[in-house]
């Protein structure tokens, strides 16, 4: 009395037949038969059915199975968790090629859960290309075994070249254009032109490789003991080069590059990865340029020219990997390590140029502090100086009026000088007038009255009515004598000189006896002259003047 064969959910049952045919040279499982799951025997047996291993399993449930005949073994389903992926490998089925890896896909078995159809349809014994996705399978395990991968992730900012080791061989798509490798379509064998986006994705990777490129921009050191994150230049170091001054002296080197999504199947092509495009192109481009320029030039120069160093550094580095299909975005010169007794002598010198600096901005400070001091000073006799200086400019402003003053002083005098000169001026000048006009006339009347008489006559009358306006006597109290040509009798010139003698004589008060009387000479200018002659009164004793 045996129990009934009970499989539980989650497992399986396989069976091993102990009667029936031998199996077929070749195979290693006994062929599926007709017999209601091994619960009929003599139909297995009847229907040829195969001693050992069946390739037909039991799933769960409740079975009458003879166990003289067939062994049960209960094992667990092929589970396959969401983020990985089944490989398969066949232990049963036709050899493989020479020259393939894998067995071809083949339909209609169910992701190998129908072994039997997978070995009517001349499957091959070894690893598949075809995988099994995410979940439960009753994949018999003496038929295959089942690998579980992760998925393959394409990150963000990267693209995945797919390098196909299986299908049937591509034709390339790149042209003339391209010399470097063969891209194929989507499914040939090699790699293909298409490359997957950011994503995950179901890659059997031991039929398929993806190469993650990175799309963004990557820095790449030249620097010992510094690397980035992506680990593509772990192996690069720092730059030794050699100046034209004989000097060795080191420098760190950073270079970003950029690879264009759609030619990353490319640079795969050409490199088979980007470490290879790395260790391949960048470093001896870029170790070599520095090797050059530095021998260009000596150490100091160098350092001096760091800048156009690292700009022309750029540009020559940009135009050898677009030959590669990589665009050089920059090149930085990072830290440079000049010989340390070259760095002495500029270090001295630096010294030197800093204490020169110094000493200049202490003697500027002394300078701004004196003159803060003479700011300060005069702002403290800033109020005298105001006031100096108001009583300056009053000062000069009262000389200046008092200037004024006087000019205006001395133009009102000279213009009222002018104005009397102007006015004396025109009096004489019409008192002139005046004189003139009169003189003229009387000169007229008196050319008249001459011509009406003689001059001496004329001349008598005028002399008779100026004394007769004067009061002068006709007779005369003193008789005046004097030479007249030898005539005895005065003329009244002699009279009127006696008589201004006389009056001459009393204005004096003589009171003394007079002195013999001396006649008087006259000049023609009416003056006495000494040894006067003798003067007697007419009709009185001489001794009388």
């Amino acid at each position: 009395m045996e129990k009934f064969t009970s499989i539980e959910t989650g497992r399986l049952g396989v069976i091993n037949a102990r009667d029936g045919n031998p199996i077929e040279v070749g195979r290693v499982l006994g062929k599926m038969v007709d017999c209601d799951l091994f619960q009929d025997a003599r139909k297995f047996l009847t229907n040829n059915g195969e001693r050992g291993l069946q390739i037909a399993i039991v799933p769960p449930g409740t079975y009458r199975i003879n166990t003289a005949l067939f062994a049960v073994s209960v094992v667990p389903t092929t589970e396959v968790p969401n983020n990985k992926v089944g490989i398969v490998t066949t232990k049963d089925g036709k050899p493989l090629p020479k020259d393939d890896i894998a067995g071809k896909v083949i339909e209609s078995h169910n992701s190998f859960q129908d072994a039997q159809k997978f070995i009517d349809n001349n499957g091959f014994k070894g690893r598949q290309e075809q995988i099994i996705m995410a979940g439960r399978y009753f994949i018999n395990p003496y038929f295959a075994d089942v690998e579980l991968v992760d998925l393959t992730d394409v990150a963000i900012a990267h693209a995945g070249v797919v390098i196909s080791f299986v299908g049937e061989d591509g034709k390339d798509v790149t042209g003339d254009s391209f010399k470097h490798g063969n891209l194929v379509p989507k499914g040939t064998k090699g790699v293909w032109a298409e490359p997957l986006d950011p994503g995950r994705y179901p890659i059997n990777t031991y039929t398929h490789k993806v190469v993650s490129v990175p799309t963004q921009n990557v820095v790449l050191n030249w620097a010992t003991g510094k690397t980035e994150s992506h680990n593509l230049d772990k192996n690069l170091s720092t730059i030794t080069v050699r100046s034209s001054d004989g000097y060795t002296f080191n420098l760190d080197v950073s270079q970003i590059i950029h690879i264009p999504r759609n030619d990353a199947p490319k640079v795969i092509a050409r490199f088979g990865s980007v470490e290879n495009l790395v260790t391949q192109v960048l470093e001896p481009i870029i170790g070599n340029y520095f090797r050059n320029a530095a021998q260009d030039s000596d150490v100091i120069d160098f350092l001096k020219n760091r800048q156009t160093r690292q700009e022309d550094a750029k540009k020559r580095i940009d135009e050898a990997l677009k030959e590669y299909n990589v665009g050089a975005v920059d090149t930085l010169i990072g830290d440079i390590t000049p010989p340390a007794e070259l760095m002495k002598t500029l270090t001295d010198r630096k010294l030197a140029e800093q204490r020169n600096i110094t000493y200049k901005t202490e003697q500027t400070a002394q300078i701004t502090r004196k003159e803060l001091e003479q700011a300060t000073a005069m702002a403290a006799t800033q109020a005298q100086v105001v006031a100096a200086e108001r009583t300056v400019a009053i000062q000069k402003f009262e000389a200046e009026a008092a200037i004024e003053k006087a000019r205006g002083q001395a133009g009102a005098k000279t213009t009222n000088a002018e104005a009397d000169a102007k006015v004396l001026q025109l009096v004489g000048n019409a008192e002139g007038v005046k004189i003139l006009a009169i003189g003229e006339a009387e000169a007229k009347v008196i050319q008249q009255k001459i011509t009406s008489m003689e001059s001496g006559n004329y001349a008598m009358i005028r002399v008779a009515e100026e004394l007769g306006k004067s009061g002068v006597k006709w007779v005369p109290e003193v008789m005046v004598g004097g030479n007249s040509g030898g005539q005895g009798g005065g003329t009244m010139l002699d009279v009127l000189l006696g008589t201004m003698i006389k009056d001459m004589v009393t204005k004096s008060g003589a009171t003394a006896a007079p002195k013999p009387a001396q006649e008087a000479h006259l000049d023609k200018a009416g003056k006495a002259a000494t040894a006067a002659p003798k003067v007697e009164a007419a009709g009185k004793p001489a001794d009388e003047k």
